[in-house]
């Protein structure tokens, strides 16, 4: 049985099916090419200048770099061709890296005739379908192909997604016939993806990219996971966010053990620092008990000033 890995780009894409007739030919290009199988020179390939993962772990680095040194490269790279006689990378950056470690000066290839666009819409289907992303680069990556199917730049697809949500919510149909369309495809390209449904993109996705930088960077690196960044990411104190943020990540704390935590800081803050609420409670209890044993209460003079201080109260608490 041929498994999803030794697929060029996931056997079970149709891209037909997803981006319509405009790429009726592209399934029938791949097919022609997936079996142009050759060796080329590593100096001849372009990394994919839209390259959507970011992070590789340098622990499975050095694994691959061993088995690399080893065995050779043992699954073939996808490349597409390139007018200057050069090749753009679609898949295999991490075999691309450990065969430049290791010293070869060729790697074997699959070649695919594809376009700038067309070599980053597979690149990005083939990793999401081995789930090689983290959280914010599929966010990322995802967001880069809506702006290339819709013709939008990046913050008007996020802005297309928030309208779409909005009228979700208010129960509005959108007239505009060009946003119409436009939802209708972002609609199926989510679909086709099964990642996620769009809503809950918008939902649990899109805030990913307002977190500072330093929660993101740990999430580029799958060194924390996205409900713990958007919980640190909550506190409102600066020093304990960055505190949180680097125990949570060096001890590998749970989301109930940093939700515990932040819950005990807060006490703490309290307990240093107790509310106007609070402070006036007690101090208002202390005094009524100080009033009860102290001889002003039957002081005329005394019993005046302390109405006077009580009409200011009043008048303060009005204001």
């Amino acid at each position: 049985m041929t498994s999803k890995r030794d697929k060029a780009y996931g056997a079970t894409i149709d891209l037909s099916r997803l981006y319509g007739s405009s790429l009726e030919s592209l399934d029938n290009d791949v097919d022609q090419e997936s079996d142009k199988i050759a060796v080329i020179p590593i100096d001849k390939i372009k990394r994919t200048p839209d390259q959507v993962r970011r992070y590789f772990d340098p622990m499975k680095m050095n694994q691959l770099v061993s088995s690399v040194r080893i065995d050779g490269i043992l699954e073939n790279l996808i490349v597409s061709s390139l007018n200057d006689g050069k090749f753009q990378l679609i898949s295999g950056e991490r075999r691309l890296r450990a065969a430049k470690e290791v010293g070869l000066t060729e790697v074997p290839v699959k070649i695919l005739n594809l376009d700038e666009f067309d070599a980053f819409r597979i690149s990005l289907i083939e990793n999401l379908q081995r789930e090689d992303l983290n959280p914010v680069e599929e966010t990322d990556g995802i967001i880069k192909l809506l702006a290339g199917e819709l013709h939008l730049r990046e913050d008007e697809v996020v802005s297309l997604l928030y309208q779409m949500q909005n009228s979700l919510t208010r129960q509005v149909v959108n007239h505009n016939v060009v946003v119409q369309e436009n939802q209708e495809t972002v609609e199926k390209i989510f679909n086709y993806l099964g990642r996620l449904s769009w809503q809950s993109f918008v939902k649990h996705r899109l805030p990913l990219r307002k977190l500072p930088v330093d929660i993101l960077e740990f999430l580029r690196q799958g060194k924390l996971a996205y409900t713990k960044a958007q919980l640190i990411a909550r506190i409102k104190d600066q020093e304990f966010r960055k505190e949180m943020l680097n125990v949570a990540v060096t001890e590998e704390l749970s989301l109930s053990e940093i939700r515990t935590r932040i819950s005990e800081f807060a006490q703490k803050e309290i307990s240093n620092n107790p509310d106007i609420d609070t402070e006036l409670r007690k101090k208002t209890a202390g005094c009524l008990k100080a009033l009860k044993k102290s001889k002003a209460i039957n002081s005329p003079t005394k019993q005046k000033k302390l109405r006077k201080i009580l009409e200011q109260l009043e008048k303060l608490l009005e204001s």
